[in-house]
């Protein structure tokens, strides 16, 4: 069955174990092993796993403590963003080859829309190949990548056969794709939805759709609609090559937990160093300036203040800062602390190429 809507052509790249393979190629003597990026130190989180030590239950958000016991031989490595960084750039060069219509979620993932692309090939499918193949050629890194005929559907995709490999969903095929898919596999589908899903009956795609609109906004309040549709194929999310900056933040979580304020500021004047130099790299300033508490029975308390002008500077931040310090007392010890400045003056700067994206009426019958 075929859908009757304007169709775009979207591939959804996203680099396998990107942290942990880089650090494995880096380190020949990590290959083949299971490592684990951060999460060393006793209150340590792990970023990212090998897939050696997925098999083991390691994954990424998980305690440092916890990865051990389930793979005993882990090995943790620090993590190294300006290296992650530096083959990020690497591949999103090779995205700019075939379209100016980038969308980067993060370091290791993006959405690229190849509708209407710079190398003139019809077929999505084999410039996700060609895509991924550059990648491997320029950085010595896998990725898998999913296409179809909207990101949802895409970035589903580019999950099944990882790693190293893609998945194509074509129009003819997406419906029944859908159908067929747990429920737990919808983007956007976490733990707690998923279970409240099971509750109502709803195990797969197809469970979804013999729901009512009626019936999901009821149960699911505003995302009853967002269900309806995509479970249809329907999701009108352009790639969005124009993507504004709305903060940046920098934060510490401690070995120790911390109950000195002056050991506090001690620690806010490195944290406010390295705002500064992500504001002065980005080129912006901030109004806002937001101070994060994680206390060390894990509750979590920010402080704002909205300045009358621009700041970028440490000496200004940490004026602020040590006023949001002390405006009330600690209610406990303290175990992360984070700043963030928000309001920045770059309405009209934009992290990626400005690239206006017009509506495309393709056929309905792609070329793969």
């Amino acid at each position: 069955m075929e859908i009757e809507l304007p169709l775009r052509k979207i591939i959804h790249v996203d680099m396998d174990a990107f942290y942990a393979s880089v650090e494995q190629l880096d380190d020949p003597s990590l290959r083949g092993k299971p490592i684990a990026v951060g999460g060393g130190s006793s209150r340590g989180v792990v970023s990212a796993a090998s897939y050696e030590a997925r098999k083991y239950g390691v994954r990424s958000a998980m305690a440092g403590s916890l990865a051990a016991k389930l793979c005993p031989q882990l090995i943790f490595v620090k993590t190294r963003f300006d290296r992650y960084r530096e083959i990020s750039d690497k591949v999103r060069k090779v995205f700019y080859e075939y379209s100016d219509l980038v969308e980067p979620l993060s370091l290791d993932e993006a959405y690229i829309d190849v509708t209407q692309n710079k190398k003139g090939n019809p077929s999505a499918t084999l410039i996700a190949q060609e895509i991924r193949t550059k990648i491997y050629e320029r950085t010595g890194l896998n990725a898998s990548a999913g296409i179809s005929i909207n990101k949802f559907i895409a970035k589903i995709a580019s999950d099944f056969n990882k790693p190293n490999g893609q998945k194509t969903v074509p129009p003819e095929e997406v419906l029944e794709f859908l159908e067929a898919l747990d429920i737990k596999k919808f983007y956007g589908v976490g733990k707690v939805m998923k279970e409240k899903m099971y509750r109502h009956g709803i195990y797969t795609g197809a469970d979804l759709k013999t729901k009512s609109i009626e019936f999901l906004e009821e149960h699911f309040g505003k995302s009853g609609g967002y269900y309806y549709n995509i479970v249809r194929g329907i999701h009108n999310s352009q790639v969005k090559a124009e993507r504004t900056r709305k903060s940046l933040a920098a934060e510490r979580t401690f070995s120790e937990n911390i109950a000195s304020e002056i050991f506090m500021i001690e620690r806010l004047e490195n944290i406010a160093a390295e705002v500064e130099r992500r504001l002065k790299k980005s080129k912006v300033a901030g109004k806002t300036v937001t101070l994060k508490i994680k206390y060390s029975d894990f509750t979590l308390q920010t402080r704002s203040k909205t300045l009358s002008l621009y700041i970028a500077s440490k000496e200004l931040i940490m004026e602020t800062v040590k006023e949001l310090l002390f405006q009330e007392g600690m209610k406990n010890s303290v175990r992360l602390l984070g700043i963030s400045m928000s309001n920045l003056n770059n309405e009209d700067k934009t992290e990626t190429r400005k690239v206006a994206q017009k509506e495309i009426d393709v056929q309905l019958k792609w070329d793969f």
